[in-house]
């Protein structure tokens, strides 16, 4: 993600997992396999700003639905969503809508 920032000019947000950020502003929760989880989000975005979501691995989706969530949350748009490596056995593409990949497995 950082690297596209940098290509493209754009801000990069993080959105990480619950404690992980000095002042989240906006929380999903999300369900996994074995629990449930939550990610964070700073409320740094403007309404109807444009988001592009890049995340390392997409396995069952949760993640990244979760994200995108909270992009929408934020009153932003989310444009696309890309990962490096997608676990397709685990069918994540199901729940995230279009994803591009630069690997699958």
């Amino acid at each position: 993600a950082g690297a596209i920032s940098t290509m493209t000019g754009a801000g990069i947000l993080p959105i990480r997992k619950a404690g992980k950020l000095p002042r989240p502003a906006a929380a999903v929760s999300y369900t996994l396999e074995y629990g449930t989880a939550t990610i964070e989000g700073p409320d740094v975005l403007k309404e109807g700003e444009r988001v592009l979501l890049i995340d390392d691995i997409l396995a069952t989706g949760g993640t990244l639905t979760a994200a995108q969530a909270l992009v929408r949350d934020l009153g932003a748009e989310v444009v696309g969503s890309a990962v490096v490596l997608e676990l397709t056995a685990l069918g994540g593409r199901e729940h995230t809508g279009e994803v591009h990949t630069l690997f699958a497995e």
